[in-house]
């Protein structure tokens, strides 16, 4: 007996058996012959052609119009049944592909972890949200002893995959090169020639590398095309704009760029973002800088990482819980 021939014997009992008495059980039958039907993967039209069997062994009077209705259901299931296995192809590649950005978004946070560093006298905060999966900004703290305190924060224009492996291409040019970590200019005109060489065209990046200095407390910065950051000053109570003139990574492989100097007093702090975070798109447009200050100014008195917590709860509220854009938010505040 062919497969066929076991599903309509199959079938023709589940019928009988419901024509008689209507009974549940046969209700539970006929739900174990649709499991059995896609185990044995019989397509929809498969299931009608079945029922169209047994109907004419079992009712061979019905009119003429009946059995013309099944050619037209017949027709309709063979549709559905090509549109269904097309659909379901589509939602297992959706699945898989999915566990693969998973996976990718595992592995790109292994790679570009980085940890906040303890500093006696200096207070670190930091916060980088993804708005999807992968993260297309970054940011790297490098702790030199009593020396120094490097930072880099960076976003990708570009987003997804692609933005991460250029990431990961970021990150590790950034670890071949310490001999330059103590000169910002340096180490942008480095990435800048890295970043030229090996990125595509379409994909640029916004870079902001700064070296804390310890002993001086003089903050040493340069920018490639990254949103300004602030500089709250304490004794004054007002923010300034931490502002850095450089071309954007990728541009221009014979690019330069300058070099500048904070001095930090005590109680000062240092605001650096991704314009993820100035950007912030509301229902009635971006945020404003001067909105980001008075959300900052509120939080002042806190320690850096509950302000970085408590601003992007702020913004995520303001977005009604959806992120347009990654978030990367870094506060560092000199404490003595």
């Amino acid at each position: 007996m062919n497969l066929q021939e076991s599903m309509e014997k199959k079938y023709t009992e589940i019928l009988n058996e419901y024509m008689r008495n209507q009974s549940e059980q046969a209700l539970y039958a006929a739900q174990q012959f649709s499991r059995l039907a896609l185990e044995k993967k019989m397509p929809p039209e498969e299931v009608i052609s079945v029922q169209r069997s047994v109907m004419q062994e079992l009712m061979p009077d019905l009119p003429e119009e009946v059995w013309h209705s099944f050619d037209i259901l017949l027709e309709v299931m063979t549709a559905y049944g090509f549109a269904f296995r097309e659909h379901q192809s589509l939602l297992d590649t959706q699945k898989e592909l999915k566990n693969e950005m998973e996976i990718a978004s595992n592995v790109q946070e292994t790679l570009l972890g980085t940890s906040v560093p303890t500093v006696d006298g200096l207070e670190i905060g930091a916060l980088s949200v993804p708005a999807k999966q992968m993260n297309g900004d970054y940011f790297h703290f490098v702790h030199d002893g009593d020396h120094s305190v490097n930072v880099a924060i960076a976003d990708v224009i570009g987003k997804g995959i692609p933005a991460a492996l250029c990431m990961s291409m970021i990150k590790y040019a950034m670890d071949s090169l310490p001999e330059y970590r103590k000169d910002p200019s340096a180490v942008l005109e480095s990435l800048n020639r890295v970043v030229e060489q090996n990125v595509d065209d379409s994909m640029f990046i916004t870079m902001f590398y700064g070296m804390y200095e310890l002993r001086g407390h003089i903050l040493h910065f340069a920018s490639a095309g990254h949103e300004p950051g602030f500089f709250y000053q304490h004794k004054e109570k007002r923010f300034l704009d931490l502002e850095a003139k450089g071309l954007l990574l990728g541009v221009d492989k014979d690019a330069r760029y300058r070099r500048y100097e904070q001095q930090v007093e005590v109680g000062d702090m240092i605001i650096l973002m991704s314009d993820g975070v100035t950007e912030c798109r509301t229902d009635e447009g971006f945020i404003e800088r001067d909105t980001l200050v008075s959300f900052i100014n509120e939080y002042i008195e806190l320690p850096p990482q509950e302000i970085v917590n408590k601003i992007f709860r702020d913004l995520e509220r303001l977005q009604h819980f959806q992120l347009r854009d990654d978030f990367t938010l870094i506060i560092m505040k000199r404490t003595k």
